[in-house]
């Protein structure tokens, strides 16, 4: 765990209508390591375009790790045991799994790791994560890439909201009374990191689903 993340203990969040955000939490050796690993899991569980219910597709690449992989058809938004090509999820890194100890000490292992990667013009609307069976467990975001502009409301739709930039080696804990608050990306600042060759952000997010 040495030289890829700050300790904790040493890191004041920065807190966004109850989200916790740890900046720079992942330094850059980590983040390379973490973007290795994403790598690995892509070659055995490609990256790909989900639709929502109504039909629509997502403007993210998606794909995942873990017992559970979180997926959306016309059938709706649900979590799955298997790639949607029948391959088996890939373990969840420990890199990974480093961040979610560090960050959720006394929470299960995540089920969960979903990988989203965001190019140029995209974006992810207001949203809550409520697909998991228990919600007293946080949800654990990690940015790596270009910088997203985060937007976080309420616990019911409407209302004020409030924005920061997430950056790459930046940790987000939505627990507590924020665990089902709204949130999205309104844009990312494409180019703005040269941790991915080509541009672009990946977002990791951890869930323990049962």
């Amino acid at each position: 765990m040495d030289h890829l993340f700050g300790e904790l203990g040493q890191l004041t969040p920065q807190v966004l209508r109850g989200v916790h955000i740890y900046k720079g939490m992942v330094n850059a050796n980590g983040q390379s390591a973490m973007v290795q690993d994403i790598r690995a899991i892509a070659r055995k569980a490609p990256f790909y375009s989900p639709i929502t219910p109504g039909g629509r597709p997502l403007s993210v690449k998606m794909t995942s790790a873990g017992q559970f992989g979180w997926f959306s058809d016309r059938s709706g938004y649900r979590y799955i045991e298997q790639h949607p090509s029948g391959a088996m999820w890939p373990q969840i890194p420990k890199s990974v799994l480093d961040i979610w100890q560090q960050v959720a000490p006394h929470a299960p292992e995540p089920e969960c790791c979903l990988i989203n990667y965001y190019g140029e013009a995209t974006k992810m609307g207001l949203h809550q994560d409520r697909d998991e069976a228990d919600f007293q467990w946080p949800v654990v975001s990690i940015s790596l890439g270009d910088s997203a502009l985060f937007r976080v409301g309420n616990v019911t739709q409407g209302g004020k909201t409030e924005s920061t930039w997430l950056e790459s080696g930046d940790v987000a804990v939505l627990g507590g009374d924020a665990r089902l608050a709204y949130h999205g990306v309104d844009r990312i600042k494409f180019g703005s990191s040269t941790l991915l060759p080509k541009g672009g952000r990946i977002n990791i997010t951890l869930r323990i689903v049962r």
